[in-house]
């Protein structure tokens, strides 16, 4: 089980405390959805959603490129 999980509302990490989903989260979050991309980008879509609710001061751009854009 990780501790690297969000910490809302900040959406900080809570194994490291960079923003979520920091570089740790990523590579255990491409391990798991492996043989699932699209998945992984559903997951992830979602949590963006949750995210721009609590952090509205961030652009969408930036959230999308933190969220999504490193799944590439």
């Amino acid at each position: 089980m990780t501790t690297h999980l969000p910490i809302t509302p900040g959406w900080t990490c809570g194994g490291c405390g960079a923003d979520w989903p920091c570089q740790t989260r990523r590579r255990e979050l491409r391990a798991e959805y492996d043989s699932a991309p699209v998945s992984l980008a559903l997951y992830l879509a979602a949590q963006l959603v949750d995210a721009a609710q609590d952090l509205t001061h961030v652009p969408a751009g930036h959230l999308h490129h933190r969220f999504l854009g490193w799944t590439r």
